[in-house]
Formats: structure tokens, C-alpha cells, sequence
């Protein structure tokens, strides 16, 4: 990396926990870096998008997209230039592709309207639905056996008891942060199994 002279006082406290997480792994060099900035990247993607639960997600998926990409940082400008420039481009990409989907949602929409003049399903559920949602559930149950024991426990207390971040931290002794680095991993390797094993369960 280059030179840092550049830098403000806190543009080299986070170089420092960069090298951290870079030359060791280190995890608390990673939650310190999400610590830092966590905050005002949320409010700032959620000025963009209006949106608590989006702001929430995608703030978790430029923190992501930044520790994925690490090893490309230069401290020729500030660790907090990079990263927001990372999360505001994201931000941008996800409200392009929203849009999309809602156009396409209109669509599919007008056109069951059309066909079928609103006509309304019965309360009762599909017993072909049952029987491929029970498919799909036992699936990805497979599929989260081939994760470690730490990312496995992670996604069952966060999808299949639906704990808060808050209550994972405390029922597994760590961070909140250290628990969002965790899930965010445990989304990837999932989805990597998941692409290798060509299926469509997660996008």
C-alpha cells in the first residue's frame, strides 16, 4: 500500500485496522472498522432509500462488498471515501433493480387482473405448494449442514428462530458486529454452495 501521510488521524486509524485485517484475519479489526462507520452509512443509504429494512440490508452488504475487496484499498485517500463510495454505488444498483421488478410486478399484476378478473384464491393452502415448500425447507437444510458449525448456528437463529441481531449477540457471546460479519459470510457460502450445486433457492 502507499504512503499515508495523506491521512487524517482517523483516515490512519482505520489504515491501521486495515492492515489488522488484512495481515492477520483479525476479526476485531473488522468489527472496529464496521463499528467506525455503521451508523452514519445506514442513515446515509437510508436518505437514499426510504426504507429502514433495505437500509438496514444493504448497509451490511457494502460492509460486504468492502471486506471482500480489502486487499484493493489504498490509502491514498481516507478508508471511509472508499467505503462509501462502495455503498452509495450499491445503494444506486439495488434502486435501478428495484425499479425493474416493480415494473415487472405492474405487469404480471395488470395482466392476472385482465385474466382473470381478480378472481381470488381460497384461504386453504395449495397442497402442491405444501409439498414443495416442505421440498425446499428440507433442501436448504442440506445445504446449511455443509456450512461450520459457527456460520450454521448463525442462520438458524437468525432464519428458522427469527432472533434479532441483538439476541443472537447474547445467545452467542459476541459483537453485534462480529455477528453481522458472520451472517453476511454464511449468506456467501451459501450462495456459492448453492450456485455449484445448480439450484435456484437463493439469488
Amino acid at each position: 500500500m502507499g504512503l499515508t501521510t495523506n491521512l487524517t488521524e482517523r483516515g490512519i486509524r482505520d489504515y491501521e485496522l486495515v492492515k489488522r485485517a488484512l495481515d492477520s484475519g483479525d476479526q476485531k479489526a473488522y468489527a472496529d472498522l464496521m463499528d467506525n462507520y455503521r451508523e452514519p452509512l445506514y442513515y446515509m443509504i437510508l436518505k437514499m432509500t426510504n426504507s429502514n429494512a433495505d437500509a438496514d440490508d444493504l448497509t451490511l452488504e457494502a460492509f460486504g462488498k468492502a471486506f471482500r475487496n480489502l486487499a484493493q484499498y489504498t490509502p491514498t485517500y481516507a478508508f471511509s471515501t472508499w467505503l462509501f463510495t462502495i455503498a452509495t454505488n450499491n445503494c444506486i444498483d439495488y434502486i435501478r433493480k428495484r425499479k425493474v421488478e416493480m415494473v415487472s410486478i405492474d405487469k404480471y399484476y395488470t395482466n392476472s387482473v385482465r385474466d382473470s378478473q381478480l378472481s381470488i384464491a381460497g384461504s386453504e393452502p395449495d397442497p402442491e405448494e405444501i409439498i414443495i415448500e416442505k421440498q425446499t425447507i428440507k433442501t436448504m437444510q442440506e445445504v446449511i449442514k455443509k456450512l461450520k458449525p459457527t456460520y450454521r448456528k448463525v442462520i438458524d437463529l437468525r432464519y428458522f428462530q427469527e432472533l434479532s441481531y441483538e439476541e443472537i449477540a447474547r445467545v452467542m457471546s459476541m459483537p453485534m458486529n462480529t455477528v453481522k460479519i458472520k451472517l453476511y459470510r454464511a449468506k456467501l457460502f451459501l450462495h456459492n454452495i448453492i450456485k455449484e450445486s445448480n439450484t435456484d433457492l437463493l439469488s
